[in-house]
């Protein structure tokens, strides 16, 4: 049995879970679920991430210490994913003890690679990335990702990783790997940057301006900056340095991440990893931002939509189903309540709901016992398979409403459901047929459904076994 080792970024815990969380979650349990199937030994990553001047100064708001503070949070994003239905393996915490020694181990090896070095650097940084600035990428001197706050300058003696030396040995694995991130424009956004030219990053801070971090080794003055903190949750997740096996059990991993994390992961992460002796990551999909109404999501535009509230509301797999299938694996993708609501009415409601009620329902009434599956009902598709393995999950979710809708059509153009009534016995008995063929279609539909949402999955599956109509799978709200 092969393994298979995926993980999601890890959310920052200065606010509350949103619906960027929910995309990266979603896509990635799709993909985990969808491999488990395929004699895959699957470990799946998700977690937060603790430590940083954001989390430090949000505590500081509310009062609170920063243990209790990340505490209360962690708790937050762990029963989200439980309430999205997501089959991870694994919820790491970059405050957990054997992160933190894991951090402080790969810290060790850059350093001892000669590539963390000691320097006075004047920087221009911006607080909402928690990420250094070039005047490239700053637009009349603000971030184009935060451009209501303020850039600030900031110059002390921290620690530096090389990234500079790294430059070539990147490129020359983009070019051997061309597929090493995924989507194609990302790769060449990627590309575009590390060809630029890359400057060394500050990996530490001073402890007397930021308290709340992973401690440097071997220089109590200092603690280490977030992104380099974060970015080793990767490999202590998966039990290094303690449990080398392990470790080479799963590693590389395939990582899915939003497009803010693509430098972050791809390039950044990419050096760390090199420095410290280990290859690269498998591969890594950036997903774009879901926006509402053509705007980013914000509480002073007041149309930020909450996945737990959709979910109170419509359910867990409708939810999961907008996710997948109506926002794109490339592009930015807007949302609002209007196209939701539409969407489930539609699709969910109307389409696949309506479709097992009717068929069952016949079923139900014309069969004394349950029809008996084979194998071609429990196979999955090879071109769904494929895109789903390419990232494209809005594609493989089409692949599977396309049958829904072969299933209305055979419905309206064989109409079984006049014909069992007919007196004459052959079209009763054509009628059966196209029952019986109607009942597999489902439980072909389901077994892709189990992926992407599987109660649903299950509950036509079910339906199928004991010849008997289920409740109503998609209520009309």
């Amino acid at each position: 049995m092969s393994a298979r080792y995926i993980t999601t970024t890890l959310p920052y815990v200065n606010a509350d879970p949103h619906l960027g969380h929910a995309l990266e979650f979603v896509e990635a349990d799709f993909l985990a679920r969808t491999l488990r199937v395929q004699n895959t030994e699957v470990f799946f990553n998700i977690g937060t991430d603790e430590h940083g001047a954001k989390v430090a100064q949000k505590a500081k708001e509310e009062g609170k210490d920063p243990h209790a503070y990340v505490d209360e949070y962690a708790k937050r994003f762990k029963a989200f994913a439980d309430q999205l239905d997501i089959s991870y393996d694994s919820f790491i915490r970059t405050t957990d003890p054997v992160h933190i020694a894991a951090a402080q181990a790969f810290w060790a090896r850059c350093f001892d690679a000669g590539d963390i070095y000691k320097a006075s650097y004047k920087v221009k940084y911006c607080t909402g990335c928690e990420l250094e600035k070039t005047d490239s990428e700053l637009t009349q001197g603000r971030c184009l990702l935060h451009p209501n706050l303020n850039i600030e300058s900031r110059e002390e003696e921290n620690y530096y990783f090389r990234f500079s030396k790294y430059q070539e040995a990147l490129l020359a694995h983009y070019a051997k790997q061309q597929d090493f991130v995924m989507p194609e424009e990302r790769m060449r956004e990627l590309t575009s940057f590390v060809t630029a030219g890359l400057k060394d990053f500050s990996v530490s801070r001073r402890r007397e301006k930021l308290a709340w971090g992973v401690p440097v080794p071997n220089d109590p003055e200092q603690v280490m900056y977030v992104w380099f903190d974060a970015l080793v949750n990767y490999v202590s997740a998966i039990g290094w340095p303690q449990n080398e096996q392990r470790f080479l059990k799963w590693w590389p991993v395939t990582q899915l991440a939003g497009k803010d994390n693509l430098r972050q992961q791809a390039a950044m992460w990419q050096a760390m990893l090199l420095s410290a002796g280990f290859p690269f990551s498998r591969n890594i999909f950036i997903h774009g931002f879901i926006t509402s109404g053509g705007q980013k999501m914000s509480k002073s535009l007041g149309n930020v939509i909450h996945p737990l509230e959709l979910v109170e509301k419509y359910g867990v797999d409708a939810v999961r189903y907008v996710l997948l299938r109506h926002v794109s694996h490339v592009e930015d993708s807007d949302l609002t309540l209007t196209a939701i609501h539409e969407h489930y009415t539609a699709h969910l409601a109307n389409g696949l709901g309506n479709l097992v009620a009717r068929v069952m329902t016949l079923a139900e009434q014309h069969f004394p016992a349950p029809i008996e599956l084979g194998p071609e009902e429990a196979s999955i598709e090879p071109l769904f398979l494929e895109k789903i393995e390419e990232f494209r999950f809005n594609e493989a979710m089409d692949i599977i409403f396309e049958h829904v809708n072969k299933g209305d059509v055979y419905m309206t153009e064989r109409t079984p459901y006049k014909k069992i009534k007919s007196e004459n016995k052959s079209e009763q008995e054509e009628a059966k047929k196209d029952i019986e063929k109607l009942v597999r279609h489902l439980a072909k539909i389901a077994v892709h459904l189990t992926f992407a949402m599987p109660s649903t999955a299950d509950s036509i599956l079910n339906a199928v076994r004991s010849n008997k109509k289920p409740t109503n799978l998609f209520p009309r709200i």
